[in-house]
């Protein structure tokens, strides 16, 4: 019997009609012969109550206790899920993380699946069950307790229930109906894709992306997950959705698969730092301690033995960034003559496995922002992906312009 993993998102599974909405998917591919393994997350919102009330009741609290509340809204959606089934006449039950057991680390709130075995699920499938409904975003310490994997983990519970389960296919259910070239809010060409790789999806959630969580995609590209992005709101059919599958999978018509950006970005750079041996780890070392996530980095060229250092981290992070450098002068780790914090800046990014293959994207990348008259401040790449920082005031004309540029909104796509 082939096995189908299906997981919706808090959105597919907001109230009960739509909780109803999702069982009757389920049902279809029950009677198209698959036992599936549905992965719910909580209710839309839910989460965010629940740490609102851990935060009011405990402000400095334990991440045990945090995790013991955070996860039970998946629970509940589970549950639900379950009894929706079971009124369908179809062999359902719900599992909590530690009914599978879905082995992690004891890192709570940030936890890491280690393994998931198969055993307990796989004999109630040849007792009867049709469906197993798994409360997403969940597992068990070694310790016996209940830890949680991060938001959006749901998404990363169902790739690794996949790969564990050998299932034929991953299907992640959401509110939009693909992933596109660029976000439609922003760029009304924008064109949802049949198919992207497994590195262009990963590059695309890295740099901002919100379709899939990146460790969900990083996992599916390990063990050759196939998955389906699709919406949970429109009729279902073999070809909804996009495949997030192997490059071999695809022909590729388009160099560059789509356009990524991040608003939340801040640039910082240090003034006037030695130019020697270890000054960049005297300097990231402290930064990464913080819990500072550095993106972009560049050391301009030196002179007199001094040199400045520029990178890139979320606005959110600024004052820790800040801190820990600040932190690290005082106590002689290094010197600077400042540090010069700009607040106002975004990244975007064209990502594409073409660029292998294909010279003069960066230049073709580099005319359409000159045109447009927006100066680049800093630049980073890699084999399939060009990112630069810009003045945030012009970030969806720079989207726009490289939508156009490489020719994400015509028809030509993947086949």
């Amino acid at each position: 019997m082939s096995l189908l993993v299906m997981k919706f998102g808090g959105t597919s599974v907001a109230n009960i009609d739509r909780i109803h909405r999702a069982a009757k998917r389920v049902g279809l591919e029950v009677a198209n012969g698959h036992d599936v393994i549905v992965i719910v997350s909580a209710m839309s919102g839910e989460t965010n109550k629940l740490v609102g009330w851990v935060q009011e009741t405990s402000p400095l609290y334990d991440a045990r206790e945090y995790d013991a509340v955070t996860s039970s809204g998946e629970n509940v959606t589970a549950g639900l899920m379950a009894l929706r089934l079971q009124e369908m006449d179809i062999p359902a039950r719900s599992w909590q993380g530690w009914q599978v057991p879905l082995n992690t680390t004891s890192a709570h709130g940030t936890a890491r699946i280690e393994a998931i075995p198969t055993d307990n699920i796989t004999r109630k499938f040849g007792e009867g069950m049709k469906v197993a409904v798994v409360a997403g975003f969940q597992g068990i310490s070694p310790e016996g307790r209940v830890t949680t994997l991060g938001r959006g983990g749901s998404d990363t519970t169902a790739v690794a229930f996949a790969a564990a389960f050998d299932a034929i296919r991953c299907d992640i259910y959401t509110d939009v109906d693909g992933v596109y070239t660029t976000d439609p809010r922003i760029c009304d060409k924008a064109r949802k894709l049949d198919r992207i790789a497994f590195e262009e999806m990963l590059e695309l959630a890295s740099l901002g992306a919100k379709v899939l969580q990146t460790r969900s995609v990083e996992l599916a590209m390990r063990y050759k997950v196939r998955l389906r992005v699709l919406s949970s709101f429109e009729e279902a059919s073999e070809t909804a959705g996009t495949l997030v599958c192997d490059e071999e999978d695809i022909m590729e018509s388009n160099v560059v698969a789509g356009v990524a950006f991040s608003r939340d970005e801040a640039k910082m750079t240090l003034v006037s730092v030695a130019d020697k041996p270890g000054i960049a780890a005297a300097i990231f070392g402290p930064l990464s301690e913080a819990g500072v996530n550095v993106d972009m980095i560049v050391q301009n060229i030196s002179e007199d033995g001094r040199t400045d250092m520029t990178f890139s981290c979320p606005n959110d992070q600024v004052l820790r960034a800040e801190k820990a450098m600040n932190d690290a002068k005082a106590r002689g780790d290094f010197a600077f003559a400042d540090l010069v914090v700009d607040q106002g800046v975004a990244k975007v990014s064209v990502v594409g496995i073409g660029m292998r293959s294909h010279a003069g994207v960066a230049a073709q990348m580099f005319k359409a922002l000159a045109d447009e008259g927006i100066n680049i401040k800093v630049i980073t790449t890699s084999e399939i992906k060009i990112s630069v920082l810009i003045d945030r005031k012009y970030m969806e004309l720079a989207v726009q312009a490289l939508h156009d540029t490489f020719g994400l909104g015509e028809e030509l796509g993947r086949v």
